[in-house]
């Protein structure tokens, strides 16, 4: 009996994986693609500086900023670059990494769909769910248009979130612990996604509470507990990042990440395009429905799950509607939130500014309605009698969308002339303003010299070194000088002169560290150290990593 339910969850992962193959399968070849965000490769470029100079957490990347660096991880969810940075050390060059996130994504969010729609519509509605979250239309753009690597694994961990909540509700004793994994995941890999899927995620558990009627439990304040403490954990596995991340954000310019072109107000959806739209193009977002990338739901993805409801009316099998229609509704609510209409809300969301692109929506609507897709499974009939109903529907999904999965075009580039030349400037120079230190005033208009700079006096630089956090050398100063190191200032940052403090100044436009030194010769040194929220984030975190060995050996 358990090797046949072994070989049917076997034929159903098979299976899985031959049918989305087509949604990855490009990425295995060499070379790379262009993307709106092709900057991941030197992202984790500068993740990979971070761990082998033992900078972990990673906050400061040195070469950013022109050369001059700045705090990138300390504000930028760094989970998918820390992935990526493990195919990197086992062998990877660094744009294969980037592929192999990708592909991972894909595979991790195939995973945890299958596992949701499982526990829902049972094992085929869990195939049928997966197959729809992997063909995706607004998958296609993250990946081969947009190159947003946070959204992609914003995708992979959200099924888990929403089948940890429903398992540790029901009593199971693992789920907590995947509840905690996975939002710490979320939390550390798009922090946006992480806040606007905080009221669907309380109406999913209200709805289970309801619905499986768990308020009339005697358990039921334990069962709430261990889903409280799940968050808390998750949160705290995350501290290391989110608590910088927000109270830190004033330390930073955050004004280039809201105003222009990234005004939330020029980037609404229309009807046409969220639900008829065919059109697929490698462009941007404009404002009015004239982008040259595609911005719909899928026209299958809504469709199947209210072909659904009208089934399930005319069987007369009420069971599953209730649940059915939540998933429709949420998956509407968030295509509302992706159009005009819904200004009035965007006007009274305190952090509204942040999330950038009302079309982000396109990833909760989607990832709601591939779930309610599962439910058409419960009327195909029963063993071997439903495998063609679920190859017709899944070709016609195949054939509607794997067009969609390819890059505009490929490129013969390796990591060294990625690295190289124009393209290592325009690395070091893109997204040059986010996350700048708030007392820069403006950006370089050259790369940062590569020793110390004497700005007054009389003095020679003999040698220096540079790691990711640290720069240190031996200087010779003949006269009394002001001597100024090629590092913007952020708090951390402390210089020490032959292993004395130093105090800095950095009055100038670029608010670089400076430091006066008498006559003579010196052992100059400048690390960024720890601030007492970076300090606490950090031990938060590694409690929460100690707690879980500790769990599993009680469970």
């Amino acid at each position: 009996m358990i090797d046949k339910i072994k070989r049917r969850h076997f034929f159903w992962w098979l299976l899985l994986f031959l049918l989305v193959l087509p949604t990855f399968i490009g990425l295995f070849k060499s070379g790379y693609f262009p993307m709106h965000d092709d900057i991941s490769a030197m992202r984790l470029l500068e993740m990979d500086k971070c761990v082998k100079d033992g900078q972990i957490p990673c906050r400061w990347v040195p070469d950013m900023g022109f050369g001059y660096g700045y705090p990138q991880f300390n504000y930028y969810a760094p989970l998918p670059y820390y992935i990526m940075e493990v195919f990197h050390l086992g062998g990877l060059g660094y744009l294969d990494s980037v592929k192999a996130g990708f592909i991972l994504s894909f595979v991790l969010s195939g995973v945890g769909m299958y596992l949701l729609g499982r526990t829902l519509w049972g094992r085929s509605g869990g195939f049928i769910s997966a197959l729809f979250y992997a063909y995706l239309p607004y998958r296609a753009v993250d990946v081969f248009v947009r190159g947003a690597v946070g959204e992609l694994y914003a995708y992979a961990f959200l099924p888990f979130i929403f089948w940890a909540c429903k398992k540790t509700l029901e009593g199971d004793k693992y789920a907590r612990l995947v509840l905690a994994l996975s939002t710490a995941a979320l939390l550390t890999s798009h922090n946006i996604i992480s806040m606007i899927i905080l009221p669907f995620l309380a109406g999913w558990i209200i709805f289970i509470l309801i619905s499986q009627k768990l308020h009339l439990l005697p358990d039921l304040k334990k069962r709430i507990l261990d889903l409280t403490a799940g968050f808390v954990w998750g949160f705290g596995l995350a501290a290391f990042f989110i608590l910088p991340a927000f109270f830190e954000r004033n330390l930073v310019h955050i004004e280039t990440l809201t105003g222009g072109y990234f005004n939330y107000f020029a980037h609404f959806v229309s009807v046409g395009q969220l639900l008829f739209s065919t059109y697929w193009g490698y462009g941007v977002s404009e404002a009015g429905p004239w982008d040259e990338a595609s911005f719909t739901i899928g026209l299958f993805h809504w469709l199947i799950p209210l072909l659904a409801v009208v089934i399930a009316y005319v069987l007369k099998i009420r069971r599953k509607i209730p649940l059915l229609l939540f998933w429709i509704v949420c998956g509407f609510t968030a295509a509302f939130m992706a159009h005009s209409r819904s200004a009035f809300i965007w006007k009274g969301l305190p952090l509204a500014t942040f999330i950038q692109f009302p079309w982000r929506f396109l990833l909760l609507s989607g990832f709601f309605f591939s779930i309610a897709a599962g439910a058409i499974a419960l009327f195909f009939p029963k063993g071997v009698r439903k495998i063609p109903y679920l190859l017709s529907l899944s070709i016609v999904l195949i054939l509607f969308y794997a067009p969609i999965f390819t890059p505009s075009k490929w490129t013969k580039i390796t990591d060294s002339e990625k690295f190289s030349g124009d393209s290592w400037r325009r690395q070091q120079t893109m997204s040059l303003f986010d996350y700048l230190p708030i007392d820069v005033k403006k950006g370089p208009l050259d790369a940062a010299p590569e020793n110390p700079l004497l700005v007054t006096g009389q003095g020679k630089v003999i040698n220096w070194q540079k790691g990711t956090n640290w720069q240190k050398g031996k200087v010779r100063i003949d006269t009394k000088a002001r001597i100024e190191l090629p590092i913007y200032f952020f708090p951390g940052w402390g210089v020490t002169v032959n292993g004395t403090a130093q105090k800095l100044t950095y009055e100038n436009e670029l608010a670089l560290i400076m430091v006066d030194l008498e006559p003579g010769e010196y052992d100059l040194e400048a690390r960024l150290k720890n601030t007492p929220v970076r300090l606490v984030g950090n031990i938060i975190t590694l409690l929460g990593l100690f707690a879980i060995p500790i769990y599993l050996k009680r469970k």
